[in-house]
Protein backbone atom coordinates (compact mmCIF):
# COMPACT_ATOMS: atom_id res chain seq x y z
CA UNK A 1 0.00 0.00 0.00
CA UNK A 2 0.87 3.65 -0.52
CA UNK A 3 1.28 4.98 2.94
CA UNK A 4 1.73 9.00 3.85
CA UNK A 5 4.19 9.08 7.12
CA UNK A 6 4.25 12.21 8.99
CA UNK A 7 7.87 13.03 10.73
CA UNK A 8 9.28 10.38 9.46
CA UNK A 9 12.78 11.92 9.26
CA UNK A 10 12.47 11.90 12.85
CA UNK A 11 14.40 9.20 15.30
CA UNK A 12 11.72 6.49 14.97
CA UNK A 13 9.82 8.10 12.35
CA UNK A 14 13.06 7.21 9.66
CA UNK A 15 13.74 4.31 11.16
CA UNK A 16 10.11 3.20 10.43
CA UNK A 17 10.45 4.28 6.88
CA UNK A 18 14.15 2.41 6.68
CA UNK A 19 12.02 -0.86 7.73
CA UNK A 20 8.95 -0.26 5.60
CA UNK A 21 10.96 0.29 2.35
CA UNK A 22 13.36 -2.93 3.07
CA UNK A 23 11.04 -5.59 3.77
CA UNK A 24 7.78 -4.51 2.53
CA UNK A 25 6.67 -3.83 -0.87
CA UNK A 26 4.76 -0.31 0.76
CA UNK A 27 4.99 2.95 -0.83
CA UNK A 28 6.24 5.20 1.63
CA UNK A 29 5.83 9.52 1.32
CA UNK A 30 7.35 11.33 4.02
CA UNK A 31 5.68 14.90 5.47
CA UNK A 32 8.05 16.27 7.81
CA UNK A 33 8.93 20.05 8.66
CA UNK A 34 12.66 19.24 9.50
CA UNK A 35 12.85 20.90 13.19
CA UNK A 36 15.78 20.51 15.10
CA UNK A 37 15.54 17.09 15.05
CA UNK A 38 14.07 16.45 11.47
CA UNK A 39 17.33 15.22 10.14
CA UNK A 40 17.42 13.44 6.06
CA UNK A 41 20.45 12.11 6.71
CA UNK A 42 18.61 9.52 8.58
CA UNK A 43 17.13 8.23 5.30
CA UNK A 44 20.59 8.46 3.12
CA UNK A 45 20.39 5.42 2.45
CA UNK A 46 16.38 4.71 0.78
CA UNK A 47 16.58 8.95 -0.33
CA UNK A 48 16.45 7.42 -4.28
CA UNK A 49 14.28 4.22 -3.84
CA UNK A 50 11.22 4.77 -6.40
CA UNK A 51 9.04 3.92 -3.99
CA UNK A 52 9.97 6.64 -1.27
CA UNK A 53 8.84 10.51 -1.67
CA UNK A 54 9.93 13.36 0.57
CA UNK A 55 8.23 16.75 0.81
CA UNK A 56 8.72 19.33 3.45
CA UNK A 57 5.66 20.71 5.34
CA UNK A 58 3.66 20.84 8.53
CA UNK A 59 1.33 19.35 9.73
CA UNK A 60 -0.62 22.13 11.21
CA UNK A 61 -1.17 23.22 7.78
CA UNK A 62 -4.42 22.64 6.48
CA UNK A 63 -3.47 23.39 2.64
CA UNK A 64 -0.25 21.63 2.86
CA UNK A 65 -1.24 18.14 4.01
CA UNK A 66 -4.61 18.46 1.68
CA UNK A 67 -2.17 19.01 -1.12
CA UNK A 68 0.35 16.49 -0.23
CA UNK A 69 -2.99 13.73 0.57
CA UNK A 70 -4.82 14.72 -2.52
CA UNK A 71 -1.85 14.33 -4.90
CA UNK A 72 -0.49 10.90 -3.15
CA UNK A 73 -3.70 9.43 -2.17
CA UNK A 74 -2.04 7.27 0.41
CA UNK A 75 -4.32 3.71 1.70
CA UNK A 76 -2.84 5.06 4.95
CA UNK A 77 -1.47 7.57 7.39
CA UNK A 78 1.41 6.95 9.91
CA UNK A 79 1.13 9.87 11.97
CA UNK A 80 4.65 10.11 14.15
CA UNK A 81 5.06 14.09 13.49
CA UNK A 82 5.40 15.56 17.20
CA UNK A 83 7.16 17.73 19.50
CA UNK A 84 8.45 14.99 21.51
CA UNK A 85 11.30 16.28 23.86
CA UNK A 86 9.81 16.95 27.68
CA UNK A 87 12.08 19.26 29.02
CA UNK A 88 11.83 21.93 25.91
CA UNK A 89 8.04 21.21 26.31
CA UNK A 90 8.85 22.55 29.96
CA UNK A 91 10.35 25.77 28.71
CA UNK A 92 7.87 26.50 25.77
CA UNK A 93 5.13 24.55 25.76
CA UNK A 94 3.68 26.41 22.69
CA UNK A 95 5.24 24.16 20.10
CA UNK A 96 3.88 20.76 21.17
CA UNK A 97 0.12 21.97 21.40
CA UNK A 98 0.94 23.48 18.12
CA UNK A 99 2.32 20.30 16.41
CA UNK A 100 0.50 17.38 18.92
CA UNK A 101 -2.74 18.97 18.94
CA UNK A 102 -3.39 21.10 16.16
CA UNK A 103 -1.39 18.79 13.76
CA UNK A 104 -3.17 15.69 14.45
CA UNK A 105 -6.52 17.29 14.65
CA UNK A 106 -5.54 18.36 11.42
CA UNK A 107 -4.32 15.31 9.90
CA UNK A 108 -7.37 13.59 11.36
CA UNK A 109 -9.53 16.61 9.71
CA UNK A 110 -7.95 15.34 6.61
CA UNK A 111 -7.64 11.84 6.79
CA UNK A 112 -11.59 12.07 7.15
CA UNK A 113 -12.30 14.32 4.08
CA UNK A 114 -10.58 11.94 1.66
CA UNK A 115 -11.41 8.68 3.32
CA UNK A 116 -8.05 7.30 4.82
CA UNK A 117 -8.68 3.51 4.78
CA UNK A 118 -5.88 3.23 8.13
CA UNK A 119 -4.69 6.05 10.10
CA UNK A 120 -2.00 4.92 12.89
CA UNK A 121 -1.44 7.49 16.09
CA UNK A 122 2.11 6.84 17.39
CA UNK A 123 1.80 7.95 20.95
CA UNK A 124 3.84 7.02 24.06
CA UNK A 125 3.43 5.51 27.68
CA UNK A 126 4.33 9.04 29.67
CA UNK A 127 0.44 9.92 28.62
CA UNK A 128 -0.56 7.23 31.92
CA UNK A 129 1.94 8.94 34.08
CA UNK A 130 4.04 7.96 36.91
CA UNK A 131 3.09 4.31 38.39
CA UNK A 132 4.21 2.95 41.71
CA UNK A 133 5.91 -1.08 41.36
CA UNK A 134 4.14 -3.11 41.01
CA UNK A 135 1.52 -1.69 38.43
CA UNK A 136 1.74 -1.97 34.23
CA UNK A 137 -0.18 0.28 32.45
CA UNK A 138 -2.68 -1.49 30.04
CA UNK A 139 -4.88 0.19 27.42
CA UNK A 140 -7.77 1.06 30.34
CA UNK A 141 -5.20 2.25 32.61
CA UNK A 142 -6.41 5.91 33.36
CA UNK A 143 -4.12 8.74 31.54
CA UNK A 144 -2.70 11.14 33.75
CA UNK A 145 -0.18 12.89 32.32
CA UNK A 146 2.79 15.25 33.93
CA UNK A 147 4.50 17.01 31.72
CA UNK A 148 3.17 19.88 28.54
CA UNK A 149 4.38 17.05 26.45
CA UNK A 150 2.49 14.25 27.76
CA UNK A 151 -0.70 16.44 28.31
CA UNK A 152 -0.71 17.45 25.11
CA UNK A 153 0.31 13.71 23.37
CA UNK A 154 -2.80 12.28 25.72
CA UNK A 155 -4.81 15.14 24.28
CA UNK A 156 -3.65 13.64 20.74
CA UNK A 157 -4.93 10.27 21.56
CA UNK A 158 -8.63 11.55 22.83
CA UNK A 159 -9.24 12.93 19.96
CA UNK A 160 -8.04 10.55 17.54
CA UNK A 161 -10.12 7.88 19.26
CA UNK A 162 -12.84 10.47 19.05
CA UNK A 163 -12.59 10.69 15.56
CA UNK A 164 -12.85 7.17 15.32
CA UNK A 165 -16.32 6.74 17.59
CA UNK A 166 -18.05 9.95 16.19
CA UNK A 167 -17.14 9.11 12.37
CA UNK A 168 -16.00 5.92 12.46
CA UNK A 169 -12.33 7.23 10.69
CA UNK A 170 -10.46 3.57 11.05
CA UNK A 171 -7.78 5.03 13.58
CA UNK A 172 -5.30 2.92 15.53
CA UNK A 173 -3.25 4.10 18.49
CA UNK A 174 0.23 2.97 19.66
CA UNK A 175 1.47 3.96 22.72
CA UNK A 176 5.26 2.87 23.07
CA UNK A 177 8.04 2.97 26.02
CA UNK A 178 11.30 4.78 25.80
CA UNK A 179 12.85 3.79 22.60
CA UNK A 180 16.81 3.75 21.94
CA UNK A 181 18.85 3.16 18.87
CA UNK A 182 20.89 4.70 15.96
CA UNK A 183 20.23 7.95 14.86
CA UNK A 184 18.25 9.25 17.96
CA UNK A 185 19.33 13.11 17.79
CA UNK A 186 21.65 13.64 21.41
CA UNK A 187 19.32 15.13 23.59
CA UNK A 188 17.65 11.86 25.28
CA UNK A 189 19.32 9.97 28.23
CA UNK A 190 20.92 6.90 26.02
CA UNK A 191 22.15 9.42 22.68
CA UNK A 192 23.23 11.67 25.20
CA UNK A 193 25.17 9.84 27.51
CA UNK A 194 26.87 7.90 24.85
CA UNK A 195 27.83 11.10 22.97
CA UNK A 196 29.44 13.05 26.61
CA UNK A 197 31.40 9.62 27.42
CA UNK A 198 32.79 9.52 23.96
CA UNK A 199 33.80 13.10 24.38
CA UNK A 200 34.81 12.68 28.17
CA UNK A 201 32.08 14.97 28.86
CA UNK A 202 29.92 14.75 31.77
CA UNK A 203 27.16 12.91 32.10
CA UNK A 204 24.14 15.05 33.86
CA UNK A 205 21.69 12.78 35.54
CA UNK A 206 18.55 14.35 37.37
CA UNK A 207 18.08 14.08 40.81
CA UNK A 208 19.23 10.93 42.43
CA UNK A 209 18.92 8.75 38.95
CA UNK A 210 16.67 6.39 40.30
CA UNK A 211 13.78 7.28 37.68
CA UNK A 212 12.26 4.16 35.54
CA UNK A 213 12.05 3.60 32.14
CA UNK A 214 10.69 0.36 29.75
CA UNK A 215 13.75 -0.06 27.01
CA UNK A 216 12.23 -0.54 23.61
CA UNK A 217 15.08 -1.01 20.54
CA UNK A 218 13.31 1.45 18.13
CA UNK A 219 13.21 -1.37 15.42
CA UNK A 220 11.34 -3.54 17.40
CA UNK A 221 8.83 -0.74 18.03
CA UNK A 222 8.96 0.11 14.22
CA UNK A 223 7.93 -3.33 13.67
CA UNK A 224 5.01 -3.18 16.13
CA UNK A 225 3.61 -0.16 14.16
CA UNK A 226 4.03 -2.40 11.05
CA UNK A 227 1.83 -5.15 12.53
CA UNK A 228 -0.51 -2.85 14.13
CA UNK A 229 -1.34 -0.99 10.85
CA UNK A 230 -1.33 -4.56 8.99
CA UNK A 231 -3.28 -6.20 11.79
CA UNK A 232 -4.73 -4.14 14.30
CA UNK A 233 -8.47 -3.54 15.03
CA UNK A 234 -9.26 -0.35 13.94
CA UNK A 235 -10.77 2.41 16.78
CA UNK A 236 -8.45 0.24 19.43
CA UNK A 237 -5.34 1.45 21.58
CA UNK A 238 -2.22 -0.96 21.41
CA UNK A 239 0.77 -0.70 23.83
CA UNK A 240 4.33 -1.88 22.91
CA UNK A 241 6.69 -2.54 25.80
CA UNK A 242 10.28 -3.47 25.18
CA UNK A 243 10.05 -5.66 28.39
CA UNK A 244 13.48 -4.03 30.39
CA UNK A 245 12.96 -1.73 32.96
CA UNK A 246 15.86 0.21 34.68
CA UNK A 247 16.89 2.79 36.23
CA UNK A 248 18.23 5.57 34.35
CA UNK A 249 21.76 5.31 36.64
CA UNK A 250 21.66 1.68 35.88
CA UNK A 251 21.30 2.75 31.69
CA UNK A 252 24.56 5.46 32.50
CA UNK A 253 26.42 2.87 34.40
CA UNK A 254 26.42 0.14 31.37
CA UNK A 255 26.89 2.95 28.55
CA UNK A 256 30.39 3.68 31.15
CA UNK A 257 30.93 -0.04 31.34
CA UNK A 258 30.86 -0.55 27.62
CA UNK A 259 32.39 2.81 26.35
CA UNK A 260 35.19 2.19 29.30
CA UNK A 261 35.10 5.68 30.55
CA UNK A 262 35.14 6.29 34.37
CA UNK A 263 32.17 7.15 36.63
CA UNK A 264 33.33 10.37 37.80
CA UNK A 265 32.10 11.47 34.41
CA UNK A 266 28.66 11.19 36.44
CA UNK A 267 26.92 14.71 37.47
CA UNK A 268 23.81 14.87 39.38
CA UNK A 269 22.08 17.56 38.46
CA UNK A 270 18.73 19.19 39.72
CA UNK A 271 15.62 17.38 38.83
CA UNK A 272 13.43 18.46 36.50
CA UNK A 273 9.98 19.71 37.26
CA UNK A 274 7.08 17.09 37.84
CA UNK A 275 9.43 14.39 36.69
CA UNK A 276 7.66 10.89 36.62
CA UNK A 277 9.43 8.17 38.65
CA UNK A 278 8.03 5.26 36.99
CA UNK A 279 6.79 3.99 33.72
CA UNK A 280 5.76 0.98 33.45
CA UNK A 281 3.76 -0.92 30.35
CA UNK A 282 2.18 -4.05 29.20
CA UNK A 283 1.84 -5.03 25.59
CA UNK A 284 -0.39 -7.85 26.34
CA UNK A 285 -2.84 -7.40 24.30
CA UNK A 286 -0.66 -6.48 21.35
CA UNK A 287 1.28 -9.97 21.54
CA UNK A 288 -2.37 -11.70 21.77
CA UNK A 289 -4.04 -10.39 19.23
CA UNK A 290 -0.64 -10.12 16.30
CA UNK A 291 2.19 -12.25 18.20
CA UNK A 292 4.30 -9.06 18.03
CA UNK A 293 7.09 -9.59 20.72
CA UNK A 294 10.62 -7.72 21.23
CA UNK A 295 13.30 -9.66 19.47
CA UNK A 296 16.53 -7.26 20.57
CA UNK A 297 17.37 -7.92 24.26
CA UNK A 298 18.70 -4.37 26.14
CA UNK A 299 22.51 -5.45 26.49
CA UNK A 300 22.62 -6.45 23.27
CA UNK A 301 20.98 -3.33 21.53
CA UNK A 302 22.72 -1.20 23.92
CA UNK A 303 25.57 -2.29 22.65
CA UNK A 304 25.01 -2.64 19.16
CA UNK A 305 23.64 1.38 19.44
CA UNK A 306 26.90 2.36 21.11
CA UNK A 307 28.93 0.62 18.36
CA UNK A 308 26.69 2.60 16.00
CA UNK A 309 27.83 5.94 17.60
CA UNK A 310 31.06 4.84 17.13
CA UNK A 311 31.24 4.10 13.78
CA UNK A 312 29.17 7.57 12.95
CA UNK A 313 31.18 10.63 14.97
CA UNK A 314 30.66 12.30 12.16
CA UNK A 315 27.11 11.91 12.12
CA UNK A 316 27.67 13.29 15.85
CA UNK A 317 29.44 16.40 15.16
CA UNK A 318 26.95 17.28 11.96
CA UNK A 319 23.83 16.87 14.50
CA UNK A 320 25.56 18.84 17.82
CA UNK A 321 26.63 21.73 15.37
CA UNK A 322 23.81 21.99 13.44
CA UNK A 323 25.21 21.48 9.85
CA UNK A 324 23.05 18.45 8.90
CA UNK A 325 20.61 21.05 8.35
CA UNK A 326 22.14 21.99 5.11
CA UNK A 327 21.77 18.14 3.81
CA UNK A 328 18.42 19.26 2.99
CA UNK A 329 19.30 22.33 0.60
CA UNK A 330 22.38 20.10 -0.42
CA UNK A 331 19.99 17.03 -1.35
CA UNK A 332 17.03 18.80 -2.81
CA UNK A 333 18.03 21.53 -4.40
CA UNK A 334 16.68 22.03 -7.85
CA UNK A 335 14.47 19.09 -7.21
CA UNK A 336 10.61 19.32 -7.01
CA UNK A 337 9.56 17.77 -3.72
Amino acid sequence: MKILVTGGAGFIGSAFIRLAISHTDHEIVNLDKLTYAGNLENLASIANDPRYRFVRGDIADRDTVSRVVADSRPAAVVNFAAESHVDRSIFAPGPVFETNLRGTFTMLEIAREYQIGRFVHVSTDEVYGSLAPPLEADEQFPLNPSSPYSAAKAGSDLLALAYAKTYKLPVLVTRASNNYGPYHFPEKLIPLMISNAMEDRPLPIYGDGMQVRDWLYVEDHCRAILTVLEKGREGEIYNVAGNRSLTNLEVVEQILAITGKPRSLMQYVKDRPAHDRRYALSSEKLTTETGWTPQMDFDRGLAATIEWYRDNQDWVRRVKSGEYQKFYDLNYSGRAV
